[in-house]
């Protein structure tokens, strides 16, 4: 009898333990956080880190010589970012996106359909109850946007228990934090699952014509440099007669969201809202992302949707790729 009692109090405790475990998952505290914050909960998150150099994940960084920029003697330079945060699961950039055909032209770059992502995801190792933090080597913008790429691409697909690591890998190596080297350690599978799929923060190239022709309320705001904006130059991805911006756009290069200089991290929202403002971008109205390919309005989404609170933005996924080899109309040589 004593025998029975015990593995039935042993029994009820595992379920106790379990459900508990279950409810009380740990829970993201917002859209960012910090190096502290990520050590304090290494071994209660999933880390995906994003990159397009994977190999730089496992190797170690040789010092890197900088010339002084007066050209007279080289100069020590900062120490390439190499190795990973320890757990860290590697996502390479080019299983995030997808390529398909459009009205006969190959775009890239684009979402993927609902079975392929839960596919990397659960090779990831991620579940549907995982706390996810999602870093990538931080040293650029680009290294950001491509974080805030995944991040979206995770939201669209019904999944919110995530954040960015602001700064990512580069910052918790100048914090001196471990880092570890070798190949990707291997993950057992999750059970990831899209819960649905959030249409209302994507934008289609129908979104964007109706924008243009002022058909529908909101602004339309090009994220790229001021010198593709103005048509002056372009992105390989943009069709030759494609150069400068769809009408109306604003311009609000992403390079003033997040530090371009040393550490890619974002701006206080006081500054955010401050620099919208001088480009004549309303942080409140419902807003339209675009840029070459709507990677880096990913990081304009992130920063709009996620950090100052508008819930009424999107991001076009073709952006001008799209828009300009489906031989769209553009405007160059001026501001809006």
């Amino acid at each position: 009898m004593n025998l029975r009692r015990t593995m039935l109090g042993g029994a009820l405790f595992c379920a106790f333990a379990l459900l508990s475990t279950t409810l009380f998952a740990l829970q993201v505290p917002g859209p960012l956080v910090d190096t502290q914050w990520l050590n304090n909960h290494l071994d209660q998150v999933v880390i995906l880190d994003v990159r397009k150099d994977v190999k730089s994940f496992d190797k170690k960084g040789r010092q890197a010589a900088a010339m002084n920029p007066c050209g007279v003697a080289p100069r020590k330079g900062p120490r390439k970012v190499a190795g990973h945060i320890p757990g860290a699961v590697l996502v390479p950039w080019n299983k995030v996106t997808t390529k398909r055909r459009i009205e006969g032209k190959e775009i890239k770059v684009l979402l993927p359909d609902k079975k392929t992502f839960e596919r990397l995801m659960q090779k990831s190792g991620v579940d549907n109850d995982s706390a996810l933090v999602i870093t990538s080597k931080g040293k650029r913008v680009i290294h950001t946007a491509l974080a805030a790429r995944l991040y979206w691409t995770l939201k669209y697909f019904g999944f919110d228990n995530v954040a960015l690591l602001d700064g990512g890998t580069a910052q918790w190596i100048k914090d001196k934090r471990k880092v570890e080297f070798g190949k990707p350690r291997r993950v057992g599978r999750g059970d990831f699952k899209a819960t649905t799929e959030r249409t209302d923060i994507l934008a289609s190239m129908e979104d964007v014509t109706k924008l243009a022709k002022k058909q529908t309320p909101g602004q339309l705001v090009d994220v790229r440099s001021l010198g593709e904006y103005l048509g002056l130059t372009a992105a390989g991805e943009v069709a030759p007669k494609g150069k400068g911006h769809v009408s109306g756009a604003r311009n609000l290069p992403v390079t003033l969201l997040a530090d371009p200089r040393g550490l890619a991290t974002f701006y206080d929202k006081g500054r955010l809202r401050q620099v919208a403002t001088l480009l004549k971008v309303d942080t409140e109205q419902p807003t339209v992302f675009m840029c070459t390919s709507g990677v880096m309005a990913s990081l304009a989404w992130f920063t709009a949707h996620e950090i100052l609170g508008n819930r009424d933005t999107r991001v076009y996924d073709g952006s001008m790729h799209e828009w300009s080899h489906l031989g769209k109309p553009v405007v160059s040589m001026k501001i809006e």
